[in-house]
């Protein structure tokens, strides 16, 4: 299509949320305050070709990259929540930068044009969870929710409160977690749960009290709470299975995915087996292969718990198809058959 056509059908497509644009420039760094918006891009360049992509804020993906050809220009409508801090909710990586930030990715960007719009009512999906979904500002480390956006299409902003080092203990007592979290909820909102990594220590019977406490908290307020199992880490015993470290049984012998599986059963609460689904890829894929999803190396194999980006994109798609098997509310905007990352 035309650039000037296209940037028409741009500004008409913003619109259909019924307000005015914060701005409207090929700007970085726009000045709005905390809440969710609709973006609109404008991707291309009238002389070369292209490949673009799109973060915003902590380094979420909200688009992954798009191939325009010389003259060719294409429009990509997002939804976006913005907060202060836009890393982690308790400020561990710093104060953070007011407003929005956008960041153009790929191998050659062309981003033409953004618009910005308020959105006053949008359905929201939170994301409760530790380090292995966290929006991560610094470093190679990437969550699982850092790169979910980018298998939806507009009209659903996530909202990712994922905390390094969090547990279902921390979660309740830290008043920058679901004290916060909580009265942000609200009636068509779907709040993901995955808490267990750092749960080392916490007893059975207190771990099904303490998300039964998160459960019962996100429903008071009209949300849905979805329970999600965690990611298994890398670690294979000498028959390449994943060890019951890896599969998070913790210091006390728990079997934390077991109980939550349980308790799901119990409170009619959905759930989505990212434990079972990881598990069954690493172990296709063995312990060799299986590395370039997570932080650590053969050379360094210290971190057998972090993903990197593309780790955390392939775990991000084992959840959108959870979601869509599931039919929860989400899967309304979830892309029809996202095309996995090649592993």
């Amino acid at each position: 299509m035309r650039r000037a056509a296209l940037l028409l059908a741009a500004i008409a497509l913003a619109l259909v949320a019924g307000s005015t644009p914060a701005q409207a420039a090929p700007a970085r760094g726009f000045a709005v305050p905390d809440g969710d918006y609709r973006l609109v891009f404008l991707i291309g360049s009238a002389t070369r070709a292209a490949q673009t992509g799109i973060r915003v804020e902590a380094r979420r993906t909200v688009l992954a990259p798009v191939e325009t050809a010389p003259g060719q220009f294409v429009i990509s409508t997002v939804t976006v929540n913005v907060r202060t801090p836009e890393s982690m909710p308790d400020g561990q990586e710093g104060p953070g930068t007011p407003g929005l930030q956008v960041y153009p990715t790929g191998n050659a960007p062309a981003l033409d044009n953004v618009w910005i719009f308020p959105v006053r009512k949008v359905p929201h999906l939170f994301v409760i969870s530790d380090s292995t979904a966290a929006d991560w500002l610094t470093g190679p480390k990437r969550g699982w929710a850092q790169e979910i956006p980018r298998y939806f299409r507009a009209g659903i902003s996530v909202a990712n409160y994922a905390d390094s080092g969090s547990s279902t203990v921390s979660w309740l007592a830290d008043p920058t977690l679901f004290a916060t979290v909580e009265p942000l909820i609200h009636p068509g909102d779907e709040v993901l749960i995955q808490l267990a990594h750092n749960d080392k220590t916490t007893t059975e019977a207190d771990y099904r009290a303490n998300l039964t406490t998160l459960v019962s908290g996100v429903r008071k307020h009209g949300g849905l709470p979805v329970l999600v199992t965690p990611p298994v880490r890398h670690l294979f015993d000498a028959t390449g299975l994943i060890t019951p470290t890896g599969r998070i049984v913790n210091n006390l012998g728990v079997d934390l995915p077991a109980v939550m599986r349980s308790l799901a059963g119990q409170s009619h609460t959905p759930l989505l087996d990212l434990t079972a689904d990881s598990q069954r890829l690493m172990q296709t894929l063995g312990p060799d292969r299986s590395l370039a999803l997570y932080v650590g190396t053969q050379a360094t194999p210290a971190d057998a718990t972090h993903f990197t980006e593309f780790g955390a994109t392939v775990i991000a798609g084992l959840v959108a198809s959870e979601l869509r098997e599931a039919r929860l509310p989400a899967e309304e905007n979830l892309y029809p058959n996202p095309a996995p990352p090649v592993v």
